[in-house]
């Protein structure tokens, strides 16, 4: 086994540790502030039961790695990266559980409420896992990446570099040792691993600059420290009542949104993996992700876990099939010993996400990279909702720091920032990203007909609200599903797809 400790598979190792870690520690710091589920019931329930399904994704993905690797003799074959989906996580957090508690103080019924919804995430993967293998063939590589695209360079890379740059003393060396050393495919001497140097700088330069007054470094990781040893434990039957009981259903309109999400973007994950070199079987990769989520689910984790983008960053880094173990091996301890908060006493986050960002740079550039070159619009396209749905959380984040509703802004700044169409586009961003992206690479193809069918899917999901449907409150937005819930993009996708659809009638035929 030690025979795979390559400096590849460390820097991997590293990578997906501070990934999985970074969901962990929006966990422990969340669920107590949002939910009102005490620090005790976070770290002796609900992390042991995320460590053991991180556990079971990372060992299966690791082993998949090595059996396409012995199938077809190569040695440079990379696992799928797996853990806790972040978008799940902040979605269930804050629309799910915080709701109930505020409108229940309800601690008991919060957690299984959370419980449900993960339940509930892997049955709809599983149902994925039936159907995706379609989903991919008839989806234009350009609308599977260009949404990864624009989520790695927004929600993952944008977030992080601000980090780093509010950190310069500590942050920026780390941060460019990663990137410049990857980036040129530089070894260092003595074959040690990029990801680990960069890390060990930055601690050291947190330390001294700390020492010498230049900084503040504020240990995060002691208050969430509840050293012990803490086995899952599977959750009572009453969960299934909620299948049954208006309870659960209330909150279906996040539940099958996000599993749909988790779906389409394990799809794109395969896609990215493919284009990488690492063709992944679509059925079972996607069933493991739904089991995964069934299995953090019954055991108390309310949090699904999925395929991870960034396999090619991973894959440049040297990583192969061993990172993925050892990923979830560690994990798993850290989860069932309840000192996951203190690994950041001794190291700054900051000094550890320079790994992050360069993942997010990879993805990005593949998008371009991996598509035919005539596609590369039909990218560009693809971009555009994300950035629309980064920038509404830019601007959620700033009014509310300031006093200020989104209500009111979107009368007194609608004119300027138009926030109807940033609202508009970001419902359902990721879903909206492929379908802009299909239409534009199959206009490119000229099979204007493929076309003309993904605006009528566009038309269809706008009218039940899966894509641009909201309703505008003084708390803020809200999902609105239902007939008709966008009908104004509903007609507009509609009379799209009747132009493209007249545009295949007189198109030329081969041999005509």
């Amino acid at each position: 086994m030690f025979r795979s400790i390559t400096r590849g598979e460390v820097d991997g190792f590293f990578g997906l540790f501070i990934d999985n870690l970074l969901q962990l520690l929006l966990i422990v710091s969340l669920c107590p502030l949002i939910c009102g589920l005490p620090l005790e019931l976070v770290t002796t329930r609900i992390l042991p039961a995320a460590g053991i399904s991180i556990l079971f994704g990372n060992l299966y993905y690791g082993w998949q790695a090595r059996r396409l690797a012995r199938k077809q003799g190569r040695s440079d074959v990379t696992a799928l990266p797996y853990g806790i989906n972040t978008v799940s996580l902040i979605a269930y957090i804050f629309l799910i559980m915080g709701p109930v508690y505020r409108s229940t103080s309800d601690i008991e019924l919060t957690w299984k409420m959370g419980l449900f919804a993960c339940l509930m995430s892997g049955i709809i993967e599983l149902i994925g896992a039936l159907v995706g293998k379609k989903i991919r063939q008839w989806t234009p590589r350009a609308a599977l990446l260009s949404s990864l695209s624009g989520i790695a360079i927004t929600f993952i890379t944008m977030g992080f570099v601000f980090q780093i740059f509010s950190q310069p003393l500590i942050a920026i060396l780390p941060m460019l040792i990663i990137v410049t050393l990857y980036a040129a495919r530089i070894q260092l001497p003595l074959k040690l691993p990029v990801g680990l140097v960069a890390v060990l700088t930055g601690t050291l330069l947190a330390w001294l600059f700390s020492g010498l007054g230049w900084i503040e470094f504020t240990s995060l990781g002691s208050a969430a420290t509840y050293p012990g040893l803490y086995l899952p434990r599977p959750i009572s039957s009453d969960i299934l009542r909620f299948f049954f009981s208006g309870e659960g259903w209330t909150y279906l309109a996040v539940i099958i949104p996000m599993g749909l999400f988790n779906v389409i973007g394990s799809l794109q994950c395969l896609e990215s993996a493919e284009a990488a070199g690492d063709d992944y079987p679509t059925g079972s990769s996607l069933a493991v992700n739904g089991v995964g989520t069934i299995v953090a689910a019954l055991l108390g984790s309310a949090f699904p876990t999925t395929i991870y983008i960034g396999h090619p960053g991973w894959k440049a880094m040297g990583a192969r099939h061993a990172y993925s173990s050892y990923n979830g091996v560690i994990m798993a301890i850290l989860c069932c010993t309840g000192i996951i908060g203190g690994i950041l006493y001794v190291v700054p986050l900051e000094v550890m996400i320079g790994i992050l960002v360069w993942i997010g740079l990879t993805m990005a550039a593949q998008a371009f990279q991996e598509t035919p070159k005539r596609h590369s619009i039909a990218v560009a396209m693809g971009l555009l909702p994300s950035l629309a749905a980064w920038a509404l959380l830019l601007i959620e984040t700033s009014l509310s720091v300031s006093g200020t509703s989104l209500s009111d802004a979107v009368t007194a700044l609608g004119s300027q920032l138009y926030l109807r169409g940033v609202i508009a586009l970001s419902q359902g961003f990721i879903i909206t990203s492929m379908i802009l992206a299909s239409i534009v690479a199959h206009s490119i193809d000229k099979h204007f007909r493929k076309a003309a069918c993904w605006a009528a899917v566009a038309a269809t999901l706008s009218a039940s609200g899966l894509i641009h449907g909201y309703e505008l409150t003084e708390s803020g937005i809200s999902n609105q599903f239902g007939f008709w819930a966008a009908g104004d993009f509903t007609v507009a996708y509609l009379l799209a797809a009747g132009f493209l659809f007249c545009l295949d009638l007189v198109q030329p035929r081969p041999g005509s």
